[in-house]
């Protein structure tokens, strides 16, 4: 069938979606919900069988849903409607929640019923809960209600709130009142509550040493404690540490309100008024330790050293990179022989943090640091002669994050993690971290090069394939994480290990001899040197688009087939014109 994506965005749901699609035989084509105008057009041209809208922030235009059937995912319950629904589900301590999708009316979110799926509810922020469980469940409600459409006969259930299994009910946009926390009598859990549920938007409003802000992601302290609640008692890798009145929290990220462009940075470095406070500092490897926030953590099983690893959103600054490289290395001198680098169960690694950098004096000198930093974490993996590592992906990887990766002997990925091996989308960016030695002995020159250049997400089983990663199994973070331990320790316990290992270090001689790592590395930085202070300003512009949220004005063509013979015909028409 011909599906038409309306969306706001091609974020992870939507993604996951037109993968799991497209390897059914569907035709999928996108189009950015901008307009009503914008959303007729691409109707128009497309003439799609089927309209879903995976991640949508307003109604769809009634001349398409008239005449369209359009599939509206709701992450909410049958009878949840409103614009919050994970919001007050958070909020509300909902021991379980769901996912609806139902055909689009003239009430927002109150159409017929075509599936729905629930699930038991995780303390997590909303966001993780949105790429995990939310992702999950409107992956299988979605594709059981396209497999209806395709039969056909089926008719989908109205909306009935006087069933008495119609849990959900209408619900207003969650506002600042209903988030606000009060330091003075809010408890640790109610703390979280309301971190969690305002993650990774809007963020929740409040104020900490006289500077107006909104914060985002939040993790519990144990041990930890401050005279007054609400208090920065304590930082660590640029998080600040906040009393509670019965405990603290880990916040680790916030924005300033200001009458000037604002974004997401580490706490600290958005709030350095509150910066001052004594640094409560962990060793390089640190034990991985439930009572305590961590992103890098350590812990050693059945003869394996475990490095988790779990950056916002998946963004890496320099520092990161740096202190995950000097984690490596010192896990590499402990007495195992297997490394199993566990990325956090939202993201693996989405390469460099271009937020830290677009706060810098000098961004291009930021953009840099990082990519060498990236590239010093990538190599110290890819010399690591004494040891098998494992890259074992729960969640999502972009741009360099999937050849970091790349680096490691064995690449393993959950089944419904999805790659984005390219860096063309950030202003034809050219990227670094040996792509062009890591990903040709995978693929091919001819296939990276097509990978790079295409733009398109793949998902894990596609990779597979590809053979792009070694495998993918576990339909979820849990299972996934069983058994990644199960096949480490199976591998620390081959009796032929040691002969692995030997095999290893010869492989990388040879192919040092051919061609040394350094000279991928000149090459490829030259490269990106002209992306960072060369007259071409694209990447710099893209970068300030991602960064600052800028809406979209058009829908890339890579994503709206529907949009290039159209645009290959006006471009002809030109040509012909200028002859």
């Amino acid at each position: 069938m011909r599906i038409l994506f309306l969306t706001h965005s091609f974020n992870s749901l939507a993604q996951r979606l037109y993968v799991e699609l497209g390897e059914r035989g569907h035709e999928v084509s996108i189009e950015f919900d901008i307009n009503d105008k914008v959303a007729i057009e691409a109707v128009d041209l497309f003439r799609p069988d089927l309209i879903v809208a995976p991640f949508l922030k307003r109604a769809i235009p009634e001349a398409v849903w008239r005449n369209h059937v359009c599939l509206v995912v709701h992450p909410g319950i049958v009878g949840d409607r409103g614009p919050s629904a994970l919001d007050w589900a958070i909020l509300n301590d909902e021991a379980e929640w769901g996912v609806t999708v139902l055909q689009a009316n003239a009430v927002m979110d109150g159409g017929d019923i075509w599936a729905t799926r629930t699930f038991p509810m995780r303390a997590a922020r909303k966001s993780s809960l949105y790429r995990n469980e939310v992702t999950e469940a409107a992956t299988v409600a979605v594709l059981e209600a396209v497999e209806k459409f395709a039969q056909g006969g089926f008719t989908p259930t109205p909306l009935d709130y006087a069933n008495p299994t119609v849990r959900g009910t209408e619900r207003p946009l969650m506002k600042q009142i209903d988030r606000r926390i009060d330091w003075t009598r809010d408890d640790t859990a109610t703390v979280l509550r309301k971190l969690r549920a305002s993650d990774s938007f809007p963020g929740l409003a409040d104020r900490i040493h006289g500077v107006d802000c909104w914060l985002f992601n939040a993790h519990p302290e144990a041990s930890l404690r401050g005279a007054q609640p609400g208090a920065i008692i304590a930082q660590r890798q640029g998080a600040l540490c906040r009393a509670t009145t019965d405990g603290a929290v880990w916040l680790t990220h916030a924005k300033r309100k200001s009458d000037q462009p604002t974004f997401k940075l580490p706490a600290a470095q958005a709030i350095p008024e509150a910066a001052s406070v004594p640094e409560s500092a962990l060793p390089a490897l640190p034990l991985r330790d439930a009572s305590t926030w961590q992103d890098i953590a350590y812990e050693e099983e059945g003869g394996v050293g475990y490095l988790h690893f779990d950056f916002y959103n998946g963004a890496m600054s320099t520092t990161d990179c740096l202190r995950l490289r000097d984690a490596f290395v010192e896990a590499a001198q402990r007495d195992t022989k297997v490394i199993v680098l566990m990325g956090g169960p939202d993201f693996w690694s989405n390469g460099i943090h271009l937020n830290t950098i677009e706060a810098a004096e000098s961004p291009a000198d930021e953009s840099w640091a990082n990519i060498n930093a990236m590239d010093d974490l990538c190599r110290a993996i890819l010399g690591c002669g004494s040891h098998y590592v494992v890259a074992a992906m729960q969640g999502n990887a972009g741009a360099g994050g999937v050849f970091l990766a790349l680096s490691a002997d064995r690449v393993l990925a959950r089944e419904g993690v999805i790659l984005n091996p390219h860096y063309k989308g950030m202003g034809n960016l050219y990227g670094s971290e040996y792509w062009t030695y890591l990903l040709p002995r995978r693929v091919g020159w001819e296939r990276a090069q097509a990978v790079t250049q295409h733009r398109l997400p793949i998902g894990a089983r596609q990779a597979v394939e590809q053979g792009l990663i070694d495998a993918s199994f576990g339909a979820d973070v849990p299972a996934f994480a069983a058994a990644v331990k199960a096949q480490a320790a199976e591998l620390a316990a081959r009796p032929d290990l040691a002969q692995l290992l030997e095999e290893k270090r010869a492989a990388r001689a040879r192919d040092e001899a051919a061609k040394p790592l350094e000279a991928y590395r000149t090459e490829e930085l030259a490269r990106m040197q002209l992306n960072f202070y060369g007259f071409d300003p694209s990447y710099h512009v893209a970068r300030y688009h991602f960064v600052h949220r800028v809406p979209h004005a058009w829908t890339p063509l890579h994503l709206a087939r529907h949009r290039r013979s159209m645009w290959q015909k006006q471009s002809a028409l030109k040509t012909r014109n200028a002859a």
